[in-house]
């Protein structure tokens, strides 16, 4: 939000830059387009990922000069963000400045600057988190003991509150509060303000032996960690800058008193206690968070949550659509872009468990939709009508699940053009579905079974094919993933869950983007070559694809079937519990069987 404030940018992902004479800001392919039309004439666009575009840090060194000072708040950036900046300025003896005390950005702001949220957390049931708290931080405390660590610091937002079995309010569309956590060996602490934590959450965090400080005193039980000789897990690529500088720090200042102690002492018994004091002394040890990984893989309880609120929100989504296209199709009406996003939360809205949209709405219409990210806004949006595709990615947060989809569609008649690049993105889609592969297979490797089919004419897409996604939580979660950025060596494992989502996009003329979740689940297969488990796909997401769109002369045999099978999917999964599905069936166009 500081960096939407300074910049007038409002992507999700992005960072700005400010020197004295330039602004820059860089971000990734699916914000290009919306960069472009959100930045002011002073900002340049720096497009991250594509040839000859230098990091933040190269920027830097080379546009400011020998001597200059770069201020970051330590808060804001992870310690191997910070570490690496530092390097990079170091080479042309520029200095890194940590600004602690006011974040540059809020004195400009001033007091127009929102307050920090305040609301309060809630219990996450037993019955959707399948497993109790106190049988979490034993399985975390045994991952601690297995290394020589005695503490932890858990910094990810998501990863405190599936670790507690809690949810809160305070970043919208995910249900997490500010706090941190500090597990050790036989205590665990969770900081987060006291106006957030009802009775019935304090019992909960009782119940499992977990205290609470305040939100702001962190730093100083870091501090408290290093002098009492902890060995503390820190994940360096999730801690921040502070938060590492502070054990550092402490760590070191433990060490120079212990040296001058032992300076006094040299040569007495003493010494030989001083001496094991250091062997017993604090340091840091630097490993990936283990929570990630086990918050990744869910339980039978979550899986079911998920796929329950799954079948709601595509009874929801199948409303929806069948209600926007009798609107324009027999209605003859246009709707603004913003007025189908609002009518599609009130489809959701009236399914039992719904709380929230788990993202804001992507409604792209026509150009609108090439905007990989694109947010409408009332002022600016455009409208949806029988004349332009239009692309709609959403999702929902319910008590027992996080749901995202994206569906593409045309009311009217869809161009030669629109119908091959919807047929082959639908077919990189399958590609995904159908694999089967090796358990602990990097997503990577999957990711080229998606862009296969725009390949062989020469089309792609900017951005990964699938991202992980929490059980009741942030709808984008690690550390698996589907990309072309092969740097993730996270392997799939059963019980994972990933959004399978190809797209192309023709700038300044249309989208196209098709997306399910999958739970990745072990596959029968006939051999088990050199004894390896392989897995494939369980299917959570069931609305209809749009069967006008496609060149069936592009398609195989095997992918129509697909498409047919999915569709009866849909249809006995969905159709039970929704009568008003039933009705519309016979008359509209989104779910139609192949032949």
């Amino acid at each position: 939000m500081r960096r939407a404030y300074i910049s007038g940018f409002t992507g999700s992902a992005g960072t700005a830059v400010v020197t004295k004479e330039k602004a820059a800001l860089w971000t990734d392919g699916r914000y290009f387009l919306q960069a472009e039309n959100e930045l002011g004439h002073e900002w340049t666009l720096m497009r991250a990922g594509t040839p000859g575009t230098p990091s933040t840090s190269e920027w830097l060194k080379e546009t400011l000069p020998e001597g200059a000072r770069v201020g970051i708040d330590p808060f804001l950036f992870s310690a191997d963000a910070g570490d690496e900046l530092r390097r990079t300025l170091a080479e042309k003896d520029q200095e890194l400045v940590l600004v602690y005390e006011d974040n540059l950005v809020d004195k400009v702001w001033g007091d127009a600057r929102p307050e920090p949220p305040s609301n309060s957390l809630r219990v996450h049931e037993l019955r959707f988190a399948g497993v109790d708290v106190a049988t979490k931080l034993a399985n975390l405390r045994k991952e601690l003991s297995s290394v020589g660590a005695t503490a932890m610091v858990v910094t990810m937002l998501d990863e405190v509150a599936w670790l507690l079995n809690m949810r809160g309010n305070d970043v919208p569309h995910s249900p997490v509060a500010y706090a941190y956590v500090v597990v050790e060996l036989e205590t665990a602490t969770l900081f987060v303000d006291d106006s957030k934590v009802s009775h019935e959450v304090s019992a909960h965090l009782n119940e499992a032996g977990v205290s609470i400080k305040p939100y702001s005193s962190l730093v100083s039980e870091i501090k408290r960690l290093a002098a009492e000789g902890a060995k503390l897990w820190l994940d360096s690529a999730r801690v921040s800058v502070a938060i590492k500088n502070a054990f550092d720090d402490a760590c070191a200042q433990y060490y120079e008193d212990l040296e001058i102690a032992r300076s006094r002492k040299r040569g007495s018994k003493e010494q030989t206690t001083m001496d094991k004091e250091e062997l017993d002394g604090p340091a840091a040890l630097h490993r990936p968070s283990p929570v990630g990984i086990a918050k990744a893989i869910k339980n039978e309880a979550e899986l079911e949550g998920m796929r329950q609120a799954h079948l709601r929100d595509a009874a929801a989504l199948s409303e929806f659509w069948a209600w926007l296209e009798c609107e324009i199709v027999d209605g003859k009406k246009k709707i603004s872009e913003v007025e189908v996003a609002d009518h599609l939360e009130k489809f959701r809205a009236k399914q039992s468990g719904f709380l929230d949209t788990s993202f804001e709405t992507i409604s792209g219409s026509g150009p609108n939709g090439a905007i990989v990210h694109y947010r409408a806004e009332p002022a600016t949006c455009g409208h949806v009508d029988d004349k332009l595709l239009f692309l709609l990615d959403s999702g929902a947060q319910f008590v027992d699940g996080t749901t995202d989809i994206t569906r593409t569609v045309h009311f009217g008649a869809p161009s030669s053009r629109q119908k091959e690049c919807f047929t082959r993105v639908l077919q990189g889609h399958i590609g995904v579905d159908t694999a089967v592969f090796p358990e602990n297979t990097p997503g990577f490797v999957l990711d080229a079974f998606a862009r296969a089919s725009l390949w062989k004419i020469g089309l792609d897409y900017r951005h990964g094919t699938g991202h992980g996604v929490g059980a009741a939580l942030n709808v984008h979660e690690g550390p698996q993933s589907v990309s072309a950025r092969f740097g993730n060596m996270t392997g799939l494992q059963q019980g994972m869950i990933i959004s399978n989502e190809p797209g192309y996009y023709e700038d300044r003329a249309f989208g196209i983007r098709i997306e399910n979740l999958l739970i990745v689940r072990e596959e029968d297969t006939a051999n088990r070559f050199g004894g390896v488990t392989f897995l494939g796909f369980e299917r959570l997401t069931f609305v209809p694809i749009q069967a006008k769109m496609l060149d069936l002369e592009l398609m195989s045999d095997q992918e129509i079937k697909w498409l047919n099978d999915y569709h009866t999917e849909v249809w006995n999964k969905v159709c039970p519990d929704f009568s008003y599905f039933r009705k519309v069936h016979a008359k509209n166009c989104i779910l139609h069987i192949v032949y």
